[in-house]
Order: structure tokens, then C-alpha cells, then sequence
């Protein structure tokens, strides 16, 4: 998976070249609040064009669910791309996405032209990978290039049924970070390779700290997860949130880490309250106790200024920090500390800081860390599954090199 041929691997000029993006951006008042994955698209979009490619742009926006929805139209997304190109790009308004505006649209291209699709999933086959979409899809193209790693994890007719009628698919520059970055992270390490996992469940991260421990040196466990290993180690965690049917996964996890010599950390005291804070950002008593002392009565909501320290001492030396899950409630701000000190920490060190998508990478932006990082995720459940060490399907689908 980590040996796919890129755009610098291919010449465009004058072939029509389909680009999978990632614009899944939010909107309000049909205004785009948030234009990062526009950005993050750029290099890729600018390298084809240079190239006197004639670049179609393709991708999903929301959960229309196969109807058009006009709030989830794209239109203004080829509006403020535009801009930021400083050339006009051409937005195909049909209904079917592949119909025959889009068809003239790509029939006019000259090299070096850029038309943005609509909305891939205004067609109810996009999320089942129909062939009848995807054949639609790679007749507009002669090259397809998927720069999306936000769906990479899913077979959908735009990123992994089209290349199937194309001859040429290759990943595109963000693509390729995602793969560097997270690939080598996982695969070939530089040591001491430390992960912290946080988050609610430990559910949602079974595989992923399953997987990790056999990778890393150290696993750091922080969030909602870490009070079901607590309760595992026989602790008393109050009202705090507890995955029952995992406390048995807990403690073998804790054997695994015994086993293999692994360091797994966790939080030696905790933030406590008496309720989730609601509103989320509502103000809030807490007080911190040592993890083996919360009263019945109590919930954790974040790790407290000992395992702060404690967590903020194990990335030190590392050499490799991959980093999914928030360590609290970080949208509350008395609730935040754990997050903060973990994002400083990371920020801090010299070491090769990979933030996994999600709510980590929100935390990071948020509190102002994201230019520390050496590289932020831009898929939350795609990054998942790449440190579970599954094979996603949207990066399979490109040729190798």
C-alpha cells in the first residue's frame, strides 16, 4: 500500500484528468466556514493544470443520500476555488452529476482548464460502488488521479470503482503525504515509536491498540477509553464512562503490552466532577484524585497534572509520536488541560509528530499547535483504519509504482 505511482510519475498534458478531492467542507448560508481541504487540494490541482492537463474535479459534500439536495450543492466550492487559483473554475450544475452539462463542460476544456463536478453523492449508486456510475465517471477521463484520504477508507464509485476503467490511477500530492506519514509511522518507525490513543470507547480503537501495541514502544491511554482499563485494574472509576463487555479486552491488552515488554500508560490521577458538563462548555467544579481514588459518586472527565507530566515525560525522548483521541472533554476549557498539555508536549519535541485526524487534529487546530505538527491527518476514520494496519481500499485502487 505504501508503493503507488503520484502525479509526479505521470505527464497529463492534454489528457482529460479526473481528480478525486476531498471538499466535504461545512457551510453555513451557503458561505464556507472552514476551506482548509480547499487549500490542502491546491498543490495537486496547480501541478495539473501546469502541466496543461485538462482537470476535472469530482467529490462529496455531506449525506444527500442519493438525492440533490441544493444546500449540498458544490457550486460554492467552484466559486471560492476560482479564487484561490486565481482562474475561473468551470462548475458542472447537473443533477446526475455525469449528465450533459458536465459532458459539454469537458467537451470545451482547453489544456491547462479546470471544471468541478457536482456533488458525487447526489447518485444514490456513489456509496454502493455501482458500475454504472463508475463507468460514467471514467468516461469523462483518460487519467484519474484520488487525492481524497477522508474517504480512502471507503470503496465508492469516485475513488475506487472508476479506476477500474481507466487505465492510469495514481494518488495525488496530499494522498501521498497521508501514506508517507502515516505508512512509515506504522511500518519502519524511527525509535523510541510512541502512540497515545484517547477518546470516548475503547470500542471505536479495539484493532488500533490491538495493532499499535505490536508497533510501538509505548502506548499512552488517555480520554473516556482509559477508565474501562482502569476498572480493569480492579479500580473503583465512579460514574465515569465504562465499556462493560471491554473490561475483559482491557486486561488482556494489559497482558499483551507484559508480553511483548511494551510500556502502556495510564493515567495515575484524574479531573473529576459530579456530571458531564452541559452546555459542553459550561463552567464547572472539578477536582483532581489520584486515579485509584474516585469517589462513587464522581466521574473522570480528564487526566489530571500528574499524568500530564507523566505523559508529557514519555514523548520526550520519542522519536516517532503518533497521536489519536483527545485526553478529556477539551471542548470544555477547565476540561481542556490534559488535551493542551499533550498538544504542548508534541509541539515541543523534535521528534515526528502525526496527529491522526478527528477530534485530535480539531484539539491541535484549535489550540493553536497545528503549524508544530509534522503532519495532521486529514481523515479521522481513514487514519483509524490505516493504523489498525487495514488495507483501504481507496489507496489499493491506485497502480503501483
Amino acid at each position: 500500500m505504501l508503493n503507488k505511482k503520484s502525479v509526479d510519475d505521470i505527464n497529463v498534458k492534454g489528457l482529460r484528468t479526473l481528480v478525486r478531492c476531498d471538499f466535504n467542507v461545512p457551510l453555513k448560508d451557503g458561505k464556507i466556514t472552514d476551506e482548509n481541504r480547499l487549500v490542502a487540494a491546491l498543490p495537486t490541482i496547480k501541478k495539473l493544470i501546469a502541466d496543461g492537463g485538462k482537470v476535472i474535479l469530482c467529490s462529496h459534500l455531506g449525506k444527500p443520500k442519493g438525492e440533490p439536495k441544493p444546500e449540498m450543492s458544490l457550486a460554492p466550492v467552484a466559486a471560492r476555488l476560482s479564487q484561490l487559483l486565481g482562474q475561473e473554475v468551470k462548475f458542472a450544475a447537473d443533477n446526475e452529476v455525469v449528465g450533459p452539462n458536465a459532458k459539454a463542460a469537458v467537451e470545451a476544456m482547453k489544456d491547462g482548464d479546470v471544471v468541478l463536478l457536482e456533488n458525487t453523492r447526489y447518485r444514490i449508486e456513489e456509496t454502493k460502488n455501482g458500475e454504472a456510475f463508475s463507468k460514467e465517471l471514467a468516461s469523462l477521463a483518460d487519467v484519474f488521479v484520488n487525492d481524497a484520504f477522508g474517504t480512502a477508507h471507503r470503496a465508492h464509485c469516485s475513488n475506487v470503482g472508476v479506476t477500474q476503467y481507466v487505465d492510469t490511477a495514481v494518488v495525488g500530492y496530499l494522498m501521498q503525504k497521508e501514506i508517507d506519514f502515516l505508512g512509515n509511522a506504522v511500518n519502519n518507525p524511527e525509535r523510541p515509536f510512541v502512540a497515545i490513543l484517547g477518546g470516548a470507547k475503547v470500542a471505536d480503537k479495539l484493532n488500533v491498540i490491538a495493532n499499535l501495541l505490536e508497533k510501538c514502544d509505548t502506548l499512552i491511554i488517555g480520554g473516556g477509553m482509559a477508565y474501562t482499563f482502569l476498572k480493569a485494574k480492579g479500580y473503583e472509576v465512579g460514574t465515569s464512562l465504562v465499556d462493560n463487555e471491554k473490561i475483559d479486552y482491557c486486561k488482556e491488552m494489559m497482558e499483551k503490552a507484559e508480553k511483548l515488554g511494551k510500556k502502556l500508560l495510564l493515567p495515575i490521577d484524574t479531573t473529576i466532577a459530579k456530571e458531564f458538563p452541559n452546555p459542553i462548555d459550561a463552567e464547572i467544579q472539578v477536582s483532581v484524585v489520584d486515579s485509584n481514588a474516585i469517589p462513587a459518586d464522581m466521574m473522570g472527565l480528564d487526566i489530571g497534572t500528574k499524568t500530564a507530566e507523566l505523559y508529557a515525560d514519555a514523548v520526550k525522548s520519542a522519536k516517532t509520536v503518533v497521536w489519536n483521541g483527545p485526553m478529556g472533554v477539551f471542548e470544555n476549557p477547565i476540561l481542556a488541560k490534559g488535551t493542551i498539555a499533550v498538544a504542548k508536549s508534541l509541539a515541543e519535541t523534535d521528534a515526528t509528530t502525526i496527529i491522526g485526524g478527528g477530534d485530535s487534529a480539531a484539539a491541535v487546530n484549535t489550540l493553536g499547535f497545528g503549524d508544530k505538527m509534522s503532519h495532521i491527518s486529514t481523515g479521522g476514520g481513514a487514519s483509524l483504519e490505516f493504523l489498525e494496519g487495514k488495507e483501504l481500499p481507496g489507496v489499493a485502487a491506485a497502480n503501483d509504482r
